[in-house]
């Protein structure tokens, strides 16, 4: 296998993560069953393809620095995730659709050219692991300013006010470069308030650690559909969305948070009570223009796609 080869079957396992995560109809989120005022699923799967090029060029870099023909630190994770945003908001209409899920993506990208494959590519996680903590590690002062541009261009909702280095304030771009602080350092700072960040900084835990092994464990015996929305449930019953808490405080994010523990255990989509209280559930969390929509965590459901594809899962 060459790096060209390596880089390509990366981004096609990440662009398929993306696409399966769209497509269950996970409650509260877009679907093919279930739009938000102005983002329909046409713009998830615009955004997929727009964004596979980028994730090529990630992976692509990972190998560079495996040869040593590139410094780590020379990688560039905020330019990369700019540009996939520039991509992305030039090929779809439909606003922000996947920034949080990207900047999940490529620390996974770039680890992942750095890991060496066996045959038919199947990835050592554990040194993958290694690898996506060493990139992030290795961000740069640039890479913060570039990830604030990109925030910038995706224009979000739900940011809220940030105790320092508010995104939102011009003058943070300034400080990141005068102070020298790097993308992880930014990431440490909210990692308290956003669970993307909360990944980065503690080397993805909810993403390894529990995300994907349940989820795997559920494609064994059942339909992709209900495996994904099961671990989507499972994520948000562990782990009260800091999307949601943003918007409307932590109360109510815990409140659903309990709810979805609750769906898990009637049975979720496998008992005529889980599928009830399912249905009840996604109505609430579209009420209110949306807002409790569980964002984050449709996000960490697609990091644990994008590790079932790269450990060879194929619908």
């Amino acid at each position: 296998m060459n790096n060209c080869e390596k880089a390509k079957h990366i981004s096609k396992c990440l662009q398929l993560a993306i696409l399966l995560e769209v497509s269950s109809q996970k409650p509260g989120n877009v679907s093919f069953a279930a739009s938000f005022e102005k983002t329909r699923v046409e713009h998830f799967l615009a955004s997929s393809v727009a964004a596979s090029s980028s994730f090529q060029e990630a992976a692509y870099l990972g190998t560079a620095v495996a040869e040593k023909r590139l410094d780590v630190g020379k990688v560039g994770l905020g330019e990369l995730i700019k540009d996939c945003a520039v991509d992305v908001n030039a090929w779809q209409k439909g606003g922000n659709t996947i920034l949080g899920t990207v900047m999940l993506f490529f620390p996974i990208a770039v680890g992942a050219g750095m890991t060496p494959a066996k045959k038919g590519y199947v990835f050592d996680f554990k040194k993958l692991r290694q690898n996506i903590d060493l990139v992030v590690k290795s961000s740069s002062a640039w890479d913060s300013v570039h990830l604030y541009e990109a925030v910038g261009i995706a224009n979000p909702s739900g940011l809220g006010d940030a105790p320092d280095l508010d995104v939102t304030d011009p003058a943070s771009k300034e400080r990141l470069l005068k102070e020298n602080v790097g993308l992880f350092e930014v990431f440490k700072l909210a990692s308290a308030y956003d669970d993307i960040c909360y990944e980065w900084v503690n080397n993805y835990p909810i993403t390894f650690d529990s995300a994907y092994p349940y989820l795997m464990a559920q494609l064994e015996s059942k339909p992709l559909n209900t495996a994904v929305v099961h671990a989507f449930l499972k994520i948000l019953s562990e782990r009260p969305d800091t999307f949601i808490a943003r918007k409307v405080g932590k109360e109510k994010a815990q409140e659903v948070s309990n709810e979805a523990k609750k769906i898990l255990e009637l049975g979720g989509l496998e008992t005529a009570k889980g599928k009830k209280c399912l249905k009840e559930f996604d109505k609430k969390l579209r009420s209110k223009g949306n807002s409790c929509n569980p964002g984050t965590t449709a996000d960490l459901t697609a990091a644990a796609l994008a590790l079932s594809t790269l450990s060879g899962y194929r619908p």
